[in-house]
């Protein structure tokens, strides 16, 4: 619960003039210390939220919290609980980059209240915290691999980062449970089961989403330069305990750690020269260091052919049957 000290933090990130990063959810909370800590790099930064009133108001945090930098804060509205949205959200960024350096899948949602669907009518959790990240990662996977050919003397340096949790706790015994009649993920009458479980899944699809792109015509020089990490961020006081309740909410005040903390972990996974190739799938703990994927999580990761229980790929399927109308 209590992590060790940061091991990578604003002051000794270099100069990041030049690349470009998607933050989801940077318009408050861990999405938005990262925000900060790479515009105060001269980082080209899109924060990526479905509210252009709540983006531009952290553009403004930001710009003014900040000292001078060279680098750019872009808005960039995007709806992960609308599928039907999400191509155009690409579309613009596509319009405007030649490059995507990192793309931090940041943004969720957590306890919401009970029912709550997506615009698709898929369970809120389960659609804003993965299915609708799948999609908008399909949809950039072209010009992470470009950039990614264009960055040979920086293997390695071109990311995407999927925000997990403390998934050791809370979560199914298989870590996601499949209805057998419709093949897909059931809802636990437990919300925080059911979050938990939208969390897992963050985890298999940094799996399976490594494995695809290190086979995709990336590794021009013998190493994986596209890297893929799930990130549990930490203890952490953020705007996803906006729904909890008041007693809840008076622990967390006490024992959370703040947002920026939980940046600091997303900043490792971004950009820390210590993720090689070598680790492409793995699992960073508090505060910007290695850790093991729970065993009953982490035998979904493996085929059955090669003695695991296949649950990932089940899941990526999932993901892929829901989303490739929206393609």
């Amino acid at each position: 619960m209590f992590p060790p000290a940061p091991s990578i933090t604003d002051r000794n990130v270099s100069n990041l003039h030049g690349k470009v990063f998607i933050v989801t959810g940077a318009a408050s909370g861990i999405g938005l210390e990262l925000a900060m800590l790479l515009y105060g790099k001269s980082a080209t930064v899109y924060i990526a939220t479905r509210s252009l009133k709540k983006i531009n108001l952290a553009i403004s945090h930001i710009e003014s919290s900040s000292t001078p930098s060279k680098g750019k804060l872009v808005p960039l509205l995007l709806d992960l609980a609308d599928l039907s949205t999400i191509k155009r959200s690409a579309e613009e960024f596509l319009a405007k980059e030649e490059r995507l350096d990192v793309l931090v899948h940041n943004a969720g949602v957590m306890k919401p209240a009970r029912g709550s669907k997506t615009k698709q009518g898929h369970d809120l959790e389960m659609g804003t915290n993965c299915l609708g990240p799948f999609l908008f990662n399909h949809l950039l996977e072209p010009i992470l691999k470009r950039t990614a050919a264009a960055e040979l003397s920086q293997s390695d340096s071109v990311r995407v980062v999927w925000l997990a949790s403390l998934i050791a706790i809370a979560t199914p015994t298989s870590g996601i449970v499949f209805d057998q009649d419709t093949n897909t993920p059931m809802i636990p009458s437990n919300q925080m089961e059911n979050y938990m479980q939208s969390k897992v899944g963050n985890v298999f699809l940094a799996s399976e989403t490594a494995k695809r792109l290190g086979k995709a015509g990336i590794i021009s020089v013998g190493m994986d330069l596209t890297r893929e990490q799930s990130v549990h961020p930490g203890i952490l006081l953020t705007n996803l305990q906006r729904t909890s309740g008041a007693v809840q909410k008076w622990l967390s005040s006490r024992i959370f750690r703040p947002a920026r903390f939980g940046a600091y972990s997303e900043l490792f996974a971004a950009l820390s020269p210590e993720i090689t190739s070598k680790g492409n799938g793995g699992f960073i703990i508090p505060f910007g260091r290695f850790g093991d994927i729970p065993g009953h999580i982490k035998s979904g990761l493996t085929s059955k052919a090669e003695g695991g229980n296949g649950l990932a790929i089940r899941f990526e399927e999932y993901c892929l049957r829901e989303t490739q109308e929206y393609f």
